[in-house]
């Protein structure tokens, strides 16, 4: 499976803290941009593209041959999707801004690298969840 994004971050990255990330990732956190539905684009592979409703509203996109988590999309806001940086090949020229859901946080992990935290609050027009 391969996949371009033409185009920019709708905003800076972030380091998201909150447990559906954190499970979704199999980390401690996971490291998503917002970018625009029209400017993912599959290269090869595309049909491999599986998804889930992980609650109502929220689908999840990851590779069904790997199981690697590629993006989210809510229903409230379809034209825009939650790509997770992990997955890309290639640097993508920004690095994450801050860290959110910091209320959420795994206890092992200590957050010293001078990012902002905020407690929750998603600054794509999501709404506050733990």
């Amino acid at each position: 499976m391969r996949y371009e994004i033409r185009g920019e971050f709708v905003a800076p990255p972030g380091h998201c803290h909150c447990w559906q990330c954190r499970k979704h990732s199999g980390a401690s956190f996971g490291t998503t941009a917002p970018i625009k539905a029209s400017e993912l684009h599959f290269v090869d592979g595309e049909p491999l593209l599986k998804s889930w409703e992980s609650e109502p509203g929220i689908h999840r996109f990851f590779a069904g041959c790997c199981g690697s988590p590629i993006f989210k999309r809510r229903d409230a806001f379809p034209a825009l999707l939650g790509f997770r940086l992990g997955t890309l090949d290639t640097d993508p020229g920004q690095k994450a801004e801050q860290h959110i859901y910091v209320g959420s946080k795994v206890p092992w992990l200590d957050l010293d690298d001078g990012l902002p935290q905020k407690p929750g609050g998603c600054p794509f027009g999501e709404p506050e969840r733990s």
